[in-house]
């Protein structure tokens, strides 16, 4: 059985990657945003930590997140989200994927991939490449031509904060510096 193992960093800033399981289309529904948005409240009650950049794609979420202070606990935080979300999600109607006899056994529900991916931030480049790549990736994935024309995405607030002019990621995919992530490598199961 593989031994993971994850680089903690307390009070750091942290780039994550959550799939669906089996890639289902469905976190940019309104049932799903609005569970992800209050699983994400509850957790933040207990636990604190602030949304530095988010986006949310039909099968995935990047996320960017400022842990407090003597803090490292990330894994935690995101066991409780995905477990908020998935107990609110079915009882609102949501549908999972099938389960194989070993997720019955152990009580998981086919909603999310079990693990998630994770990369502790170090300097300003790589925020900077991170919190890039997050917001162009709808474009990437053929969801919208332009960063500002998809809506589930922090990329608004950076917008009206100053940090991106509107047009940004138009047409640049070859120009802009991102760091090597391959979505398709967040096969975690």
């Amino acid at each position: 059985m593989p031994n993971y193992r994850r680089f903690s960093v307390p009070g750091a800033m942290v780039f994550f990657t959550l799939v669906t399981h089996e890639r289902r289309q469905f976190l940019t529904d309104d049932l799903a945003r609005e569970c992800l948005r209050q699983a994400i409240r509850t957790v933040r009650e207990r636990r604190p930590f602030d949304i530095f950049a988010i986006v949310l794609l039909p099968n995935h979420l990047h996320a960017v997140w400022n842990l407090p202070p003597g803090d490292s606990d990330f894994s935690t935080r995101w066991r409780r989200v995905k477990e908020e979300f998935t107990t609110s999600y079915l009882a609102g109607g949501g549908t999972e994927g099938p389960r194989s006899t070993s997720q019955v056994k152990r009580g998981e529900r086919g909603v999310w991939q079990r693990r998630f991916f994770e990369h502790t931030i170090f300097d300003e480049a790589d925020l900077e490449n991170h919190v890039n790549y997050l917001h162009y990736n709808p474009v990437k994935h053929g969801y919208a031509s332009s960063p500002v024309e998809w809506p589930f995405s922090s990329f608004h607030r950076w917008v009206k904060d100053g940090h991106y002019d509107p047009d940004w990621g138009r047409g640049e995919h070859g120009r802009l510096n991102f760091p090597a992530i391959d979505d398709a490598s967040y096969e975690c199961e």
